[in-house]
């Protein structure tokens, strides 16, 4: 059986993108994925800063780079800020690539993100597909932007609109 690991770079409550992951985890869990969503908060990390290898590793980052190498797809729901990835999100992308063995070079990722806006958090994405791609992570092409986040989910927390979603999470394994 295949193994997913959701999470999102939002911790704060009622994210539209901690509404995406649990969407797309079940999404997965209905194709047969066995899916495990991680909340990032539960994980504290310092801001990166070399001063503190290797004695003041934070314990959370070991255990992070753990989980992410022993799942087939990784999903992460990035919100946008400023046109770029959240610092959460580079914040504990930076503390992985410091493990070894790299924790970002097994799994398939696939990356989404909801917005205020039309674009659906692209630009984001786009830059942490290009983040994840130079850490030698394998990104597939299909991104799920979606927009405005308003209309995106209904009151059970399900995809408003079909529109490509479907496609777009069997893209991870297919």
């Amino acid at each position: 059986m295949k193994t997913a690991l959701t999470l999102s770079g939002s911790i704060r409550g009622n994210s539209y993108n901690r509404m995406l992951q649990s969407h797309v985890g079940r999404r997965l869990e209905a194709e047969g994925v066995a899916v495990n969503a991680l909340e990032l908060g539960t994980f504290p990390m310092p801001i990166f800063n070399e001063d503190l290898e290797p004695d003041a590793v934070p314990d959370s980052a070991p255990r992070l780079a753990e989980l992410f190498r022993t799942h087939d797809i990784v999903f992460i729901a990035t919100p946008e800020y400023n046109g770029g990835v959240p610092p959460l999100l580079v914040n504990v992308l930076t503390w992985l690539s410091r493990q070894k063995p790299s924790p970002l070079r097994r799994a398939v990722f696939g990356i989404g993100g909801v917005s205020s806006g039309k674009y659906g958090t692209l630009w984001a994405q786009s830059h942490l597909r290009d983040q994840l791609t130079k850490l030698g992570a394998l990104v597939v092409p299909t991104l799920l932007g979606i927009g405005p986040a308003t209309q995106a989910f209904d009151a059970s927390v399900r995809r408003s609109s079909r529109q490509s979603s479907a496609r777009s999470i069997r893209s991870f394994w297919n």
